[in-house]
């Protein structure tokens, strides 16, 4: 039973706000941790980043990884969950073009599209890359949305139950061992740290305090919505994904993940384009480079 607008426990957030002496971000991020000196975590990765990760040896442990997992015939070797955003995109061309991967996109559908998102889905697939969009039931993602919000403040969390659960599926489906994502967020914007200096995500623990904030899909049954009705946004189970071995990878392991690289990538190669709704200063000096 869910403990009703408890969201100060549900994200353990302390009292006393404090920012970041380098980057101000405050302490009101769920997980993020300052030093004595008061400097956050994501600053102290970034510097990790730039001054002791040997680069050309993480690029060597991306070709061996690919060279394990590609396959002999057309089959698809790796899966991408995407959005049509410039993360993904990035991720699935690179794997595609310079590491000869057969990728296939996995885009689980959002509350509502706005129009330039669903542009940028159809120009990803226009670029070469097959999709699967799962559309989730929309009574129960209504019911789920609503009551996210009011016991969590977040409408959101019904997308990052499904967002994390439908690449799993997929894979069980398709019998592809192999899903990469973009960056681990928690370790490059500030959050746990205990996945820093690795290159994977650990399936078996689900991650329910950092991606579900503690709060998995069965906790909102008591808003009259069955096991049954949630079934698309539990991932598989244990001993499915044990079977088939999944590794989950991300490519900000493996090469120096810097967003606004992502998002030229992503405009040069995959037709992305910004949002093209200005207000003053907003988007207006990427803007103009989707139309080179």
């Amino acid at each position: 039973m869910l403990k009703k607008n408890n969201i100060k426990e549900i994200y353990n957030l302390p009292s006393t706000v404090k920012f970041c002496k380098r980057c101000v971000i405050s302490n009101q991020r769920p997980r993020i941790v300052f030093d004595d000196e008061g400097v956050c975590s994501a600053c102290r990765f970034a510097d990790h980043k730039k001054n002791v990760i040997n680069w050309k040896d993480r690029e060597k442990e991306l070709s061996e990884l690919c060279d394990r997992h590609r396959s002999n015939d057309d089959s698809y070797d790796v899966i991408v969950p995407g959005s049509g955003g410039k993360d993904s995109n990035y991720v699935a061309h690179m794997l595609r073009e310079k590491y000869n991967m057969h990728p296939l996109v996995v885009t689980w559908a959002p509350h509502i599209y706005t129009d330039i998102g669903k542009k940028n889905l159809t120009s990803l697939v226009d670029s070469g890359f097959d999709n699967i969009l799962i559309t989730p039931n929309g009574e129960v993602h209504k019911k789920l949305t609503k009551a996210a919000f009011l016991e969590m403040g977040d409408p959101f969390q019904p997308f990052i139950f499904g967002q994390y659960s439908a690449p799993f599926r997929v894979a069980i489906q398709y019998k592809i061992p192999l899903v990469f994502y973009g960056e681990n967020s928690e370790v490059e914007y500030g959050g746990d740290m205990s996945a820093a200096f690795v290159p994977t995500r650990d399936w078996k623990s689900k991650n329910t305090n950092i991606l579900m904030s503690g709060v998995p899909p069965e906790s909102f049954t008591e808003y009259g919505i069955s096991i049954k009705d949630m079934a698309p946004y539990f991932p598989p189970s244990n001993d499915k994904l044990e079977e088939m071995d999944l590794e989950i990878h991300y490519m900000g392991h493996y090469t120096k993940w810097i967003p606004q690289e992502c998002y030229y990538y992503s405009v040069e190669h995959t037709g992305f384009k910004a949002n093209p709704v200005r207000s003053e200063g907003t988007y207006s000096k990427y803007a103009s480079l989707d139309d080179k």
